[in-house]
């Protein structure tokens, strides 16, 4: 059961509560992994925090992962072992804090060369040793039998054997809301579709940002001592409107890359275990994951000019998927058989010149910047760091003298809104053991027992109006549940239905025919 009644997210209180005449300690722009970290971070170590979102928590890159909870095999051969001892340790504080929406996952690597298995396994036995006290599973090599076991599909020609290793899987969009719930259990104010318009600036430093509601258009002026910009891939429109009140130019800090995943049935994937190929024929990876009961394909690592809400996917990305898919699977997947197709950008810190640069040579880490006037700028690194990343945006901030000095981190040891274990698993089709402790008050709103399809019910979609901050069909079906990551026909042929339930409980539209066009780009694949 819940051990807290869960919060109300009533619009109207909360936009009462930013229009408030007051000066938080710090306002953080973003409602991403980053954004909601920084906040979680703060506001639990006594400061006093504001949010601004412009469109919903994890509207972009944060619910677009391949939601996986790693340390990072790729940079073993990089040779970065403090990023991925920092990462592994990250990893274990993250499926310790939030267990019903983070848990182990086991990866199978395929050798179909006598070499692979001894190359890859050493390197994997050195990832175990990072690890640490924070290891969740050893790593084993495979008979040609036993990868035949945990991999029934996997392609058996020429199949050697296998290496056996552990990371964790995650639902990304749905940690990101428990960030934010719990940062505002913590007394955080949290506002989405509340973009930022503009910055107060006052003797040539930031005093604060002016923000605008998106549904009524009402303004609010909301005053700061530190502002930390964590707007992902559009950090840098932010940093140019920081550099305008100046009259300072501001090179951009990002090079996005575009990561593509498709979205197959179970049956082309029995199993509870991960496919990996660490090099594919362009040198890429390729993975098979299993996730709330269908399978993950991806990913791609394109780079892009444009900074889309939502990106669409190349031709070229989804045969590379297929392709590759179909070398290692017995049963290929073929585009008729994609039942959802999304597109996250990564916010990758460019090099200092752009000429010749490759994505693959952009650091993945995360980087902070403080312009003259004080903007904290962060972007960069991955969820798995999220709450490393956020303690190191804070020292900045102190260091600076933005904040001031208080206390140490105690997220390590701060469970996440919902925390309880899980019997379930979560390559296991969704239902009520993703809101872990908060399924008795979901099971208590009226509709508990209406369900629109497996997996949610009318009182799931109750409980997102009243205590998830959802707004729109689309904050329902794509981050609330995520029916839409899963199978965008499903989540049109229910849209309706969520509709009325979200209109009778907001009072507002929710934007059910923008839904049915977003749904429609969801099951589209390039052609």
């Amino acid at each position: 059961m819940s051990s807290t009644p869960p919060l109300p997210t009533r619009r109207p209180e909360l936009l009462a509560r930013l229009a408030e005449p007051r000066r938080y300690d710090l306002a953080v722009i973003g409602g991403g992994a980053t954004g909601l970290g920084v906040a979680l971070e703060a506001v639990s170590r006594g400061y006093s925090v504001v949010l601004l979102e412009s469109h919903d928590f994890a509207k972009g890159t944060s619910s677009r992962s391949t939601k996986l909870v790693h340390g990072g095999v790729r940079y073993l051969a990089q040779g970065n072992l403090a990023l991925v001892r920092e990462a592994l340790y990250e990893r274990s504080v993250l499926l310790k804090n939030a267990p019903h929406l983070a848990q182990p996952l086991g990866f199978v690597m395929p050798s179909y060369h006598y070499w692979e298995a001894p190359f890859y396994g050493l390197g994997l036995k050195l990832y175990d040793l990072l690890a640490g006290a924070a290891g969740i599973g050893k790593t084993e090599f495979l008979s040609r039998d036993q990868s035949l076991k945990y991999l029934p599909t996997v392609q058996p020609q020429r199949l050697k054997g296998g290496v056996k290793y552990w990371d964790g899987q995650f639902d990304d969009a749905r940690l990101a809301l428990a960030l934010a719930r719990t940062a505002a259990q913590q007394g955080a104010l949290l506002v989405n579709y509340c973009p930022v318009t503009g910055f107060i600036h006052e003797g040539g430093q930031l005093a604060g940002v002016h923000a605008r509601d998106e549904e009524t258009g009402q303004a609010f002026e909301v005053r700061a001592g530190c502002i930390v910009n964590a707007a992902g891939v559009w950090v840098d429109q932010l940093r140019t409107l920081d550099g305008a009140a100046a009259g300072k130019a501001v090179a951009p800090m990002v090079a996005p890359s575009q990561g593509v995943h498709l979205v197959v049935d179970r049956s082309f994937w029995p199993t509870d275990h991960a496919l990996l190929v660490p090099k594919t024929r362009d040198g890429r990876v390729l993975f098979a994951v299993p996730w709330l009961g269908k399978v993950i394909l991806g990913t791609t690592d394109t780079p892009r000019d444009d900074l889309a809400r939502e990106p669409l996917a190349l031709k070229q990305e989804v045969d590379f998927i297929l392709n590759e898919s179909a070398r290692y699977m017995t049963r290929a997947p073929l585009a008729a058989d994609v039942r959802s197709i999304w597109v996250g950008l990564r916010p990758l810190v460019k090099p200092p010149k752009k000429e010749g640069w490759s994505t693959k040579g952009i650091s993945r880490e995360h980087t902070v910047l403080i312009s003259t006037s004080g903007l904290v700028t962060v972007t960069g690194g991955k969820w798995t760091t999220y709450r490393a990343m956020a303690e190191d945006v804070l020292q900045h901030a102190i260091d600076a003298a933005l904040l001031p000095g208080r206390g140490g981190s105690v997220t390590a040891e701060l469970p996440l809104v919902g925390a309880v274990p899980s019997r379930h698993k979560i390559s296991e089709p969704a239902g009520l053991h993703s809101y872990g402790g908060d399924a008795v008050d979901v099971q208590a709103l009226p509709g508990h027992g209406r369900w629109l399809c497996p997996g949610l019910s009318e009182a799931m979609v109750r409980f997102a109006a009243r205590y998830e901050y959802a707004r729109t069909v689309e904050d329902m079906l794509a981050r609330r549940s995520r029916i839409l990551f899963l199978d965008a026909m499903l989540a049109e042929s229910i849209a309706a239905d969520v509709a009325q339930t979200l209109q009778a409980e907001t009072g507002v539209d929710p934007q059910l025919h923008a839904f049915l066009a977003l749904g429609l780009a969801y099951r589209t694949l390039p052609g």
